[in-house]
C-alpha cells in the first residue's frame, strides 16, 4: 500500500482505505484466479492471481501484527495484566486480532438523541446516544464516552460506529455517543466543554445507567480524539473548565484516541495547509459542495445537510479556528495541542494510529507517547503499518485494521475495569 501525501484527491484516499479493508476477499480472488489459470493451463492467470494472493496475504499479516512490545499493554501495566481482567470479560474477546469476519454482538439496548445539555443563555440542546449492553449481559460499570470524526466542521455521531458499539455493549460495557458542537458554531474550547459536560452528565447518571462514575473511559476519532485527549489531559485546567462544572469532578479513568491530532502546528504542516490555506476564513459559494461530486450529493440525500457538508466552513483548516497560521498565533496552537497538556496525572492512554495517516502526523503521536511515558503515565500505543485515516470506519466487519484496532481496544478498556 502506497503512502498517500498531502494535497490529494480525498477519492485515492477513499480506495486505499476500502482496498485495506477488502484485502482478504482480494487475496481469496488471486487465489481462485491462479487455480483457474492451472486448470485452463493459462500462466498469465496464475501470475496474476498468484502475484495478487501473495500481496495482499502480506498486507493482512503486516497490518494485524501485535503492537512492538515497548509500547504494548504489557509493558504499560505487566506481563500479567490480563490476569486482573474478569473471565466474563475475556469470554467475549476476539480471540485472534483478525476473524475474517467479526462475530455478531445481541441486540443492545440502544436510545437514540438524549439530551445531556443545554447551552447557556439558549434553547441548543447537545445530544447524545446510548448503547446499553444487552438485558441478558452483566454490566461492566465502565461507560465509554465517544466523540465522532469531523475534521471539527462536519459529521455527526451515529456515523459508521454501530458495528463497534454493539461490540462493546456485548461485553457490558456502556457507550455514549455524543454529538459536539462543531466550527464555526463553536471554536475549540466549546467543543472541549462539550466533550466535558458529556463527562459530568454521565457522572450524574451512573446510577441510572450500571455504570461506577469512577470507571469512565473517554475517547473520539481524527478531530473527536484530539478534543477527547484534550479533555482528558486538562481535568483540573481551570482555563478549559466550563463557569458552571467548577466544582465538579471531570477526571476521568482513561483516555483512547483512533489517529488523533496530537501537536496542531504538526497537523498543519502535515496537511500542507500552508501551501493551500490562507488566515482569513475559507469560503465557498453558497451550497457549493466540499470536493464532493454532485452523484454523491444526490446520493447522500438528507444526510448530505445533517453531517454538515453544506457548510462554508472548510473541514480541517486550523487558520480559520485559531485566528491565524502558527506563525500569526502561535500561542492557539500550543493551548489546543494535547502534547501541551501533559503531566503525571494525566489518565492512561492508548493511542491506535495509522503508520500511513495523511491528516494526523505519526511523528506528532510518537512525540504524543514518549512525553506520556517520561511523565510515569501508563501508555500504549499501537501503530499499524500501511494503514490510514479513519480505517476503522469502513467495512469495520471485515477490516483487518478495524479488527485488530477493535482487539487491542476491547482489552483496554477490560483492563480499565
Amino acid at each position: 500500500m502506497a503512502r498517500l501525501r498531502q494535497p490529494t484527491i480525498p477519492a485515492v484516499w477513499m480506495v486505499k482505505v476500502f482496498v485495506s479493508a477488502l484485502s482478504p476477499i482480494l487475496f481469496i480472488i488471486g487465489v481462485l484466479t491462479a487455480f483457474c489459470g492451472i486448470l485452463l493451463n493459462s500462466w498469465l492467470a496464475i501470475i496474476i492471481g498468484s502475484s495478487g494472493a501473495l500481496l495482499y496475504l502480506i498486507h493482512v499479516i503486516k497490518i494485524t501484527r501485535a503492537p512492538d512490545s515497548l509500547t504494548s499493554l504489557e509493558k504499560a501495566f505487566g506481563e500479567r495484566w490480563e490476569d486482573h481482567v474478569p473471565q466474563e470479560r475475556k469470554d467475549f474477546f476476539l480471540r485472534n486480532r483478525y476473524v475474517f469476519k467479526l462475530p455478531q454482538s445481541p441486540d443492545p439496548i440502544f436510545n437514540r438523541n438524549i439530551s445531556f445539555h443545554t447551552i447557556a443563555g439558549t434553547s441548543r440542546e447537545l445530544l447524545c446516544d446510548i448503547w446499553q449492553p444487552p438485558n441478558n449481559i452483566r454490566h461492566s460499570g465502565l461507560a465509554f464516552i465517544y466523540l465522532h470524526g469531523s475534521a471539527w466542521t462536519a459529521l455527526d455521531k451515529d456515523f459508521g460506529t454501530r458495528i463497534f458499539f454493539r461490540h462493546l455493549a456485548s461485553q457490558g460495557h456502556v457507550t455514549m455517543d455524543v454529538a459536539y458542537r462543531l466550527f464555526p458554531e463553536t471554536d475549540f474550547m466549546g467543543m472541549v466543554h462539550d466533550a466535558k459536560h458529556a463527562i459530568a452528565w454521565m457522572k450524574a447518571n451512573a446510577a441510572t445507567y450500571g455504570i461506577d462514575p469512577e470507571r469512565i473511559v473517554i475517547g473520539g476519532g481524527s478531530a473527536g480524539a484530539h478534543i477527547a485527549l484534550l479533555a482528558a489531559y486538562t481535568s483540573q485546567n481551570r482555563q478549559f473548565t466550563p463557569t458552571d462544572l467548577e466544582k465538579v469532578d471531570l477526571g476521568v479513568k482513561a483516555v483512547i484516541s483512533f489517529y488523533g491530532q496530537a501537536d496542531l502546528e504538526a497537523t498543519y504542516y502535515h496537511t500542507c495547509q500552508h501551501l493551500t490555506t490562507h488566515s482569513a476564513l475559507a469560503k465557498k459559494k453558497k451550497g457549493s459542495s466540499i470536493g464532493m461530486p454532485q452523484w454523491l450529493r444526490k446520493r447522500m440525500g438528507e444526510n448530505y445537510h445533517r453531517l454538515g457538508f453544506d457548510k462554508e466552513a472548510e473541514p480541517g483548516q486550523l487558520a480559520p479556528m485559531l485566528g491565524g497560521n502558527p506563525d500569526e498565533s502561535p500561542g492557539g496552537y500550543t493551548l489546543f495541542s494535547p502534547i501541551s497538556h501533559i503531566n503525571k496525572d494525566c489518565p492512561s492512554t492508548l493511542i491506535i494510529h495509522g503508520e500511513h495517516d495523511i491528516l494526523a502526523p505519526l511523528d506528532a503521536i510518537r512525540h504524543l507517547y514518549s512525553q506520556l511515558t517520561g511523565a510515569g503515565v501508563p501508555a500504549v500505543m499501537q501503530l499499524i503499518p500501511q494503514t490510514d485515516h479513519a480505517f476503522d470506519l469502513i467495512l469495520p466487519r471485515i477490516s483487518p485494521s478495524a479488527h485488530n484496532a477493535i482487539y487491542e481496544t476491547e482489552r483496554f478498556l477490560a483492563f480499565m475495569v
